[in-house]
């Protein structure tokens, strides 16, 4: 057990890996791989270098239309339907005509803010009025048609 912390230790490069009796360093050993890992040969595409491992994000790129919840906050309390609408993947409208300054500018940093954190976008579609949309959601003409009928967005 205590050479098994003392080759983490070496690893982590909290000590100096100690010598043999020639006086040069100890080679570090490989970790066992365990029973159901075994190497792979150069028939199965086995190369010199250490493949890298990489990291692929891919998004759908279908775009979905749906509806658009409207959100007239009357505290910061109620940023939380703002928030759960978004992560559900649903358009929001956010106005904020009618509230304090303060008020509007924390609504404004904290929607900028989860609709960066979930990749989707922010804009602004009428005075005080903004329009949160989550990524691969695309907000109709009937929709936006509906929207300014009631004077939340413009053309």
């Amino acid at each position: 057990m205590a050479a098994m912390w003392r080759r983490a230790m070496v690893y982590l490069g909290l000590v100096d890996e100690p010598e043999d009796d020639d006086g040069a360093a100890m080679a570090p050993r490989a970790p066992d791989p365990g029973p159901n890992v075994r190497p792979m040969s150069r028939a199965e595409g086995a190369s010199d270098t250490a493949p890298r491992p990489s990291v692929v994000r891919t998004m759908p790129t279908a775009s979905t239309a749906a509806r658009v919840h409207v959100v007239e906050p009357r505290g910061f309390n109620d940023a939380q339907e703002v928030g759960d609408r978004l992560k559900a993947n649903q358009p929001v409208i956010l106005n904020l005509q009618g509230l304090d300054r303060d008020l509007q500018r924390r609504l404004i940093d904290f929607s900028s803010g989860l609709a960066y954190a979930l990749g989707g976008s922010m804009s602004r579609v009428a005075d005080q009025v903004f329009l949160l949309t989550p990524s691969n959601v695309e907000v109709s003409q009937e929709e936006k048609e509906r929207l300014q009928a009631r004077g939340l967005f413009r053309a």
